[in-house]
């Protein structure tokens, strides 16, 4: 006989029934009541156990943690707090749990202290949501672009060239450190290296995506990417995953569009598929707010403030026209902005961002046209605007509480243009003729974005630090597990 998982059980009225259970035991009251849980779902099951015709040594190691299957009656139950349990005849210890070592016991624990033990932490309500709600999302991101007919390319993750051009990249090498070869300026001698010629873990796939996009017309990546960065906030990590999708024949207005639909999509998605994960962090993101005093609050709950997200179009206007809200806006003109902004130019920072969603509009935000000094090379250039000033086509969406959530751009197809900013950038030419041969050979206008995979699933959780949304996070001085 196959075990049932408890999720299907608690759904059943077939009562009567003999049934096996399988899972890991949350409590043990009064040598009776066992609280199992298998992880299909957030709530347990009860099974009542015959203390008097059970061996006294099986008892004992009913302990929290240790993994058990049982074999026994579905039954209505008969006491108050659950409608269903089961009435064990047998008992197998299928794995013990010392109670004196096993640091999940039955009370609240810290996320912080949950970060310490991340390869336990799965069992716990908080995480056993946030992980269904993340695994929600990745399905309903690859539902989405299969219905719209994309297809999904696998980037490299070791690559020789730096999508970004901001440097801050892992070096990939198989070189020995104690005697590293060199050449006779002293330099390090890469043809020794594995791949003969420097290499570094990916920060994006986007490149690789394009010349895809130049052949099939709408492709997208969904991987892992990686930055140097030592950042040690709640909303960066060392390791990280990407969405990006890359469209021949758009523009920058197709490409917020797509972005948009995107957006909301998986959001309801995770709203229609994940409705107990979702209550559950709702509920406990209440909690948590109760400690805050009010105006710290947030003014809407987990699952308004998705719903708020999906009701609304986003607010659409160019970085120009941001610069001058934040130049006029209280924050900056009392100097309570950590960043202040004083000229256009500037580079906006995540307080900047999100007061623009969360105090000014009070809707996601999607900026556009940013300055081109800012902005990564293979972004479009517009015309000068007015006071002669480059913009560049590109477009970021903020969300509240995250700030930036995608950036993308409509991508340079002219290829003058292209390598004339390649070489005010420093990029060298010479190393990207398989991305030149894009705009050589049946160059068209394009466009694409970048989703940040964690972001979002911090978004539709309401948690409030990356780290916990992703299984084993990888930040600065921290590759544990």
């Amino acid at each position: 006989m196959t075990h049932t998982r408890i999720k299907e059980l608690l759904n059943s009225t077939e009562y009567g029934r003999e049934v096996i259970v399988k899972g890991w035991i949350k409590t043990f009251r009064n040598n009776q009541f066992l609280a199992l849980n298998d992880g299909s779902c957030l709530s347990n099951i009860q099974v009542v156990v015959d203390f008097e015709s059970t061996d006294e040594s099986i008892l004992k190691r009913l302990t929290t943690g240790a993994a058990v299957a049982i074999s026994g009656t579905f039954i209505a139950s008969l006491g108050k707090g659950q409608r269903v349990e089961v009435k064990a005849h047998q008992i197998t210890i299928l794995g013990d749990s010392d109670p004196e070592k096993f640091p999940l016991q039955p009370k609240k624990h810290s996320l912080e202290f949950l970060r310490e033990i991340a390869h336990l932490r799965f069992r716990t309500n908080t995480f056993n949501a946030v992980f269904k709600v993340r695994n929600a999302l990745s399905f309903a991101i690859h539902r989405f672009f299969n219905e719209k007919g994309f297809v999904l390319i696998h980037t490299p993750i070791i690559t020789g060239s730096d999508a970004e051009g901001a440097g801050e990249m892992f070096k990939v090498t198989t070189l020995d450190f104690d005697k590293i070869p060199q050449n006779e300026d002293g330099s390090i001698n890469f043809k020794e290296d594995f791949f003969g010629k420097p290499t570094n873990l990916t920060v994006s796939g986007q490149l690789e995506g394009e010349l895809a996009a130049l052949a099939f017309g709408n492709i997208y990546t969904f991987g892992p990417t990686f930055r140097a960065e030592n950042s040690n906030t709640t909303r960066h990590l060392a390791e990280f995953w990407m969405i990006e999708p890359e469209m021949a024949f758009y523009e920058l207005k197709d490409n917020m569009d797509l972005a948009e639909e995107l957006l909301k999509y998986v959001i309801r998605y995770a709203l229609d598929n994940c409705t107990e994960e979702i209550e559950f962090l709702k509920n406990r993101l209440l909690e948590e707010e109760k400690s805050k005093p009010q105006n710290d609050r947030s003014a809407l709950d987990l699952v308004d403030k998705l719903n708020f997200c999906l009701d609304n179009d986003f607010e659409r206007l160019t970085y120009t026209e941001a610069i001058d809200i934040l130049k006029h806006s209280k924050p900056n003109q009392k100097k309570q902005f950590k960043y202040i902004i004083e000229d256009w130019g500037a580079d906006l920072q995540s307080e900047h961002e999100r007061y623009l969603v969360e105090k000014h509009f009070k809707k996601p935000v999607i900026l556009t046209d940013y300055p081109a000094a800012i902005k990564a090379f293979y972004m479009r250039m517009n015309e000068p605007d007015q006071q002669g000033r480059k913009t560049v086509a590109a477009m970021d969406i903020l969300f509240p509480g995250i700030g930036e959530i995608v950036g993308g751009a409509q991508r340079e197809e002219r290829y003058d243009l292209l390598t004339q900013r390649m070489t005010e950038m420093h990029i060298p030419t010479e190393e990207m003729e398989w991305f030149l041969d894009t705009r050589r050979f049946g160059s068209v206008p394009h466009a694409g974005f970048g989703l940040g995979f964690e972001r979002l699933v911090l978004f539709v959780t309401g948690m409030t630090n990356i780290r916990d949304v992703i299984p084993f996070p990888r930040t600065p001085k921290n590759a544990e597990f």
